[in-house]
Formats: C-alpha cells, sequence, structure tokens
C-alpha cells in the first residue's frame, strides 16, 4: 500500500486495496465503515482526494482483515433479511443461507408462537418479529455473551422479543409453542479445523460445533421437541449440507410427520420443515 502521507482519491485506495490482494466488496465495505459513509456516496467520492485520518484508518482496517478477520467482525455490522444487525465473535455472523429458513417461518406464522433455539445474534427471531405476525416470539441461547448481542439488536429494531439463557429446551421448561425454529451447531468435530480461517479462528467454537457426527442437538431436538409443541405444531431446522438423509431419518423415528428438506440457493440441502 502507498504512505498514509501521499494524497489519495477514493478510487486509487479502493484499486490499491483490491490490487494488495483484499476482496473488492470487503474493500468497499471496510472504505465505507472507514469514511463513517455508505457504499454510494463512495462512489459519489470516488475522485475525491480522501481525508487522511480516513485514509491511515482505511489501512488499520485493511491490516485487520490480513489477518483473516470477517469483515463483519470488523465493521460490527451485519445484514440479515434486509435487517441491520450488530455482531461480534460472540455470535455467528449470518448467512443468506439462513434467510431462506427465517423467511419459512415468517411467511407462516401468523398468530403462532414462535421459539428460536440456539439464537445467537437474534437474526432468525428478529426477522420472524419483524417481518412475520407472530403472537409472540421467544428466543433462547446457552451463551449469555450471545443473548447480550441478540437483545441489543432487539433493541435497535424495535422487535418485541422475549429472551432466555439456557441449554436448548432448558429455559422454556413446560411452554409450548406453535413453531420452533433453530439453526443448532452441526459440524462434525473433526471438521472444524478445516474450515476457512476466518470461520475456525474467529466465530465461536460453541455455535460450531455439533459433536463426533454433527447431530448431537438434533439428536436432542428430534426427542424433545414433542414437549414443547402445540397440536399440529411445526419444526424448522437448519441443517448442513451433508445432513438431507440423516436429520430426516432422526425426525421421523421420532414420529414427526410431513418431513421435507428444502434446499439453498447452490442448491444443497439446507433446512428441514416437519410437524408433529
Amino acid at each position: 500500500m502507498s504512505d498514509s502521507a501521499q494524497p489519495m482519491t477514493w478510487r486509487k485506495a479502493l484499486r490499491t486495496a483490491v490490487q494488495s490482494g483484499t476482496d473488492e466488496s470487503d474493500a468497499r465495505l471496510l472504505l465505507a465503515h472507514a469514511g463513517c459513509v455508505d457504499l454510494n456516496t463512495i462512489r459519489l467520492f470516488s475522485d475525491e482526494i480522501m481525508p487522511a485520518d480516513v485514509y491511515d484508518r482505511f489501512l488499520a482496517l485493511l491490516q485487520k482483515r490480513s489477518t483473516h478477520l470477517p469483515v463483519q467482525y470488523i465493521t460490527g455490522e451485519s445484514c440479515f433479511c434486509g435487517i441491520e444487525l450488530c455482531v461480534n465473535e460472540n455470535v455467528l455472523i449470518p448467512r443468506p443461507e439462513t434467510e431462506l429458513l427465517a423467511e419459512a417461518v415468517f411467511k407462516d406464522c401468523k398468530g403462532q408462537s414462535v421459539l428460536d433455539l440456539c439464537t445467537g445474534s437474534g437474526c432468525i427471531a428478529i426477522a420472524v418479529a419483524l417481518l412475520g405476525s407472530p403472537a409472540a416470539v421467544t428466543a433462547c441461547d446457552i451463551s449469555e455473551e450471545a443473548l447480550e448481542t441478540a437483545r441489543a439488536n432487539a433493541k435497535k429494531n424495535n422487535a418485541d422479543i422475549t429472551f432466555l439463557q439456557g441449554d436448548l429446551f432448558e429455559a422454556v421448561k413446560d411452554a409450548r409453542f406453535d413453531i420452533i425454529v433453530s439453526n443448532p451447531p452441526y459440524i462434525a468435530t473433526g471438521e472444524i479445523e478445516g474450515l476457512m480461517p476466518e470461520v475456525r479462528d474467529h466465530e465461536p467454537f460453541i455455535a460450531l460445533d455439533g459433536d463426533t457426527d454433527g447431530l448431537k442437538f438434533y439428536r436432542i431436538i428430534a426427542k424433545e421437541a414433542y414437549r414443547h409443541l402445540s397440536e399440529n405444531g411445526r419444526l424448522f431446522l437448519e441443517i448442513g449440507e451433508d445432513q438431507g438423509e440423516s436429520v430426516p431419518k432422526l425426525l421421523s423415528l421420532a414420529g414427526f410427520q410431513d418431513i421435507r428438506v428444502k434446499k439453498d440457493y447452490s442448491g444443497l440441502d439446507r433446512f428441514v420443515t416437519a410437524r408433529v
């Protein structure tokens, strides 16, 4: 990169970052964050000289990104279903694939009570509360640090959600819900080391690790969800791309009906729906 004392236009700063190996979309987000502007404003500024302090901040952000720290953790922001969320290393970064799971719920939850297990950043619960018409939304997580982030996101977006701390169904005791949705940890422990460093080294291990075969939490949910679903209650679960047979089998053995596997944008198995 050029010396920060040298005058630099916004366009040249972006081009230099990309030429130095930074992904262009990442560089744009970091440049906007450094300048406290939106992406459209960068285009308007493209041929203007950047303030020196903005360029210095941009260089510092690029240095962080070079350590494989995800852009979302650097900026502290992520977007999910068009909703702006705060994220940090206590929560998973919301994925576009998970939006499909949330959409399936909020399109079909009118007047329903919804429980979101393993809520993390609160992305699913908040999307359901804001974009669906549920009677009530409850969200649980074992991590109090994650819940702090989820509560802040709900407050930021004026989403009415009850947050509870506990391991899966532990916090809801004998309560019943019309819909249970979850994106639980589903990566086999032995596979985590092979993940890209942005995930392996920075996203919370507790939110990734699904035990030896990745199915630990699905076994628990399949076994216990019946006690927490109302008559004709429905279950919505995100799964790994290689779990399109194993998770439905667990649900079938537990007595669930109308089990369906849905695919993501890449045509991979990504979530399962079922009914009691």
